[in-house]
């Protein structure tokens, strides 16, 4: 993944918002591109992202994000292991079947999975002793509810939205519109969100989050 100078020297921090601008930090307009396979520490739920279940489940997600980032200050160093920083939040989100037979959204009827992305190098060992460390120092029973997978987007439709969560349908409309002019077509009702602000500190206004559809070409 990314380009480390070599031993002996001072390797430089990867910083995503720099190395993979593409998928990261796109314009505020629909684009078109590509993502690869990614690995991710994942927890599903559902229900009201506003509730206090939610919160639980974004702390457990970084509580082990972090002890995979902070292992070799902990005495272990993972083989291939760089200085990186921690990756964004993201989410997966879906809804229930009573939720789609409504005209308007009900947000105790969301299905989503949210995950934080990790580095090419950690593995399901290196989950594992992250695992033991945080459930040592502070234990969380939805600790279990917690997966490592892969995730491959392939094709996809992204844009930035800029403001409030529940002002994306906007942003939505404009990319469905990208899509339908582009001879492409959404592949599942599904769709990731990348949450690139801190809700705790930025106002609703200065939000900026990368809205994504798997999409696929439609043969003409």
């Amino acid at each position: 993944m990314p380009d480390l100078l070599g031993k002996g020297e001072c390797e430089m921090k990867y910083e995503w918002k720099k190395q993979e601008k593409k998928l990261y930090i796109p314009k505020q307009k629909p684009e078109l591109i590509t993502v690869p396979e990614q690995k991710f520490l994942m927890i599903e739920g559902k229900g009201n992202p506003n509730g206090e279940e939610f919160s639980e489940r974004i702390g457990v997600l970084y509580s082990l994000a972090y002890a995979i980032r902070m292992m070799p200050k902990q005495g272990y160093t993972p083989e291939g292991y760089f200085e990186y920083t921690v990756y964004p939040l993201e989410g997966v989100w879906d809804l229930t079947e009573e939720g789609r037979k409504l005209d308007t959204l009900n947000k105790d009827e969301l299905l989503y999975t949210i995950m934080i992305r990790q580095p090419d190098f950690v593995t399901e060992e290196v989950v594992e002793r992250a695992f033991k460390k945080v459930r040592k120092k502070k234990p969380h029973p939805l600790h279990d509810e917690v997966t490592f997978r892969t995730m491959e987007d392939g094709l996809s439709v992204q844009m930035l939205h800029l403001g409030p969560y529940d002002d994306e349908p906007q942003s939505f409309e404009k990319m469905k519109e990208f899509i339908s002019n582009n001879n492409l077509e959404i592949v599942t009702l599904k769709h990731r969100e990348i949450y690139l602000s801190d809700a705790r500190k930025v106002e609703p206004t200065k939000f900026k989050t990368v809205l994504r559809y798997r999409v696929k070409s439609i043969d003409l």
